[in-house]
């Protein structure tokens, strides 16, 4: 019986890869499309004949009638409205031809990444969205941390389908840097290749038990690894060099103990002795003396959490949450 083959391709690959499978039924049989693009040109590269018609059911149900196989080479969005016609037609005529879907090539995973990259492009390029042009890094560091906020809140609340939402809108905001970055200056400029190279790079590096072939035994010499590799790399002067100084202070505070841990250097955790003398500039006398001695309590309940495998900023949340919790159901009982 004759087949009409709708043969759809990823339009994330290079035009012309396709499997055997593909080639074959292209070469073998008459090939039509809906428009020349880069498809088209490829398949006649290859010596096919491809005919551009504006009425395909109606010409491949004529050569299907025929006895003849047909290839369809289906457009980006895969023609399905033309699937549709031309199934509720064979199924009025069975013995006419059999419908045939054939996968020429796949999208490889990360593809929508691509698509991504396009659309935001489109929108930073003239006559695109006046906002995201106007933006800066700077303009944008807020949003950054309120999408990873927010995603950190998805995962607290175990909402997986919150969490791939909001991993997008953080992807958003990379997106967008990379392709602020590309109108700089020369010299300065950078694209979202360069970051995710950056990115490959990096991993293949700091992992060489999976791309170099070092034997660990754990994951405590992974992480130790990770760690020599990375002080390699810096080229720190300091275990305290690279912390981001912008995250809470609790965070900020376990950060500083873990780095000082890993760099086997005891330093005992400050007393309620003199107050340093950037705290003392900041404030006045009395507020620096009890704000040094706040201090001095709440760094040493950080270095207890993590002494006892404890994140204080997590239960210093929870609990946060938990009395706004009671503060709101205090409110619906007045």
């Amino acid at each position: 019986m004759a087949r009409i083959v709708l043969l759809v391709t990823s339009p994330r690959l290079p035009a012309g890869l396709l499997t055997a499978a593909a080639w074959d039924v292209v070469r073998a049989n008459p090939v039509f499309a809906g428009a020349d693009g880069e498809m088209v040109t490829a398949v006649r590269a290859a010596g096919a004949e491809v005919t551009v018609t504006e009425d395909p059911a109606a010409d491949l149900l004529a050569v299907a009638g025929a006895g003849r196989t047909v290839v369809w080479l289906a457009g980006p969005a895969g023609d399905q409205a033309l699937a549709r016609e031309l199934g509720l037609r064979l199924v009025r005529e069975p013995g006419l031809a059999e419908l045939e879907l054939m996968y020429g090539s796949w999208d490889p995973p990360g593809a929508r990444l691509l698509d991504a990259v396009a659309v935001m492009d489109r929108l930073a390029s003239p006559g695109g969205d006046p906002w995201k042009r106007a933006q800066t890094h700077a303009s944008l560091a807020q949003f950054l941390l309120e999408e990873c906020y927010e995603a950190y809140d998805a995962i607290e609340a175990g909402d997986l389908d919150a969490l791939r939402e909001e991993l997008g809108d953080v992807l958003l905001q990379v997106v967008l840097h990379a392709r602020l970055a590309q109108e700089r200056p020369e010299g300065e400029r950078w694209n979202v290749d360069d970051v995710a190279g950056g990115l490959v790079e990096k991993m293949i590096r700091r992992n060489p038990h999976v791309f170099a072939g070092r034997t660990v035994e754990d994951i405590d010499e992974i992480v130790d690894n990770w760690e020599q590799i990375k002080r390699a790399e810096k080229a720190r002067g300091s275990a305290m060099d690279g912390i981001a100084l912008a995250q809470p202070a609790l965070a900020l505070a376990a950060k500083i103990l873990q780095r000082a841990e890993r760099a086997g250097v005891a330093v005992p955790l400050p007393t309620g002795g003199p107050v340093p003398e950037p705290a003392a500039e900041a404030a006045a006398p009395d507020a620096s003396v009890a704000e040094h001695g706040l201090g001095v309590e709440l760094l040493a309940i950080v270095a207890r959490a993590r002494a006892e495998g404890l994140d204080a900023e997590a239960a210093l949340r929870r609990t946060a949450l938990a009395y706004a919790e009671a503060v709101r159901a205090a409110e619906g009982s007045v």
